[in-house]
């Protein structure tokens, strides 16, 4: 068997390693808790949190949206992603996920046999559907944290850039008159 070209393979590439088969979820919910930030004993930063997703469905019949089942979802996202998660998200913090879900099998202390299903997380990032976010690129340290977020500089020369005295932006009303309607 010959393997294809590199260039086919970028996509099965992570960390060094082809991967393919792998089971990928997307997750809107909000966030349990804070999120849970530990270093392993080579340093890797490791942030772990739950999310909570809640499906609603419409009852044409009245009119009612009716929440379903909730699924409750433990997450893990490591190295610099995980310090950024630490710093910006909090809990009740309406966030997309998207990761690989993960099954584990282990023994209780009184021998009982437990499975769990856990989400490595990719990629996270706050829903902007009832909320407004400011975005700071991170930059690197040489600190154990490994991440720097100092305050964004303006640039004259840069017609996007805002100043940095600019005014925190204003939350979005969640729950107006109808939320089958978007706001506007």
């Amino acid at each position: 068997m010959r393997w294809p070209p590199a260039s086919e393979l970028a996509p099965f590439v992570k960390e060094g390693h082809i991967v393919a088969g792998e089971t990928t979820v997307t997750i809107v919910g909000n966030l349990t808790d804070d999120p849970e930030l530990r270093y392993t004993p080579s340093g890797a930063a490791v942030a772990k949190f739950r999310i909570a997703s809640t499906p609603r469905t419409l009852d044409r019949t009245t009119g009612e949206w009716r929440d379903g089942d909730p699924l409750f979802l433990a997450c893990n996202i490591w190295r610099e992603a995980a310090e950024h998660v630490h710093e910006s998200l909090k809990r009740g913090t309406r966030v997309i996920v998207q990761g690989r879900l993960r099954q584990r099998s282990y023994e209780t202390r009184e021998g009982e046999k437990r499975t769990v299903y856990e989400l490595e997380v990719d990629e996270i990032g706050p829903s902007l559907r009832y909320a407004f976010a400011a975005v700071t690129k991170a930059t690197r340290s040489s600190g154990r944290g490994g991440i720097s977020n100092p305050a964004p500089q303006a640039r004259e020369d840069d017609p996007w850039s805002t100043p940095a005295t600019s005014a925190a932006p204003v939350p979005a009303t969640v729950g107006a008159a109808s939320d089958d309607e978007p706001p506007f």
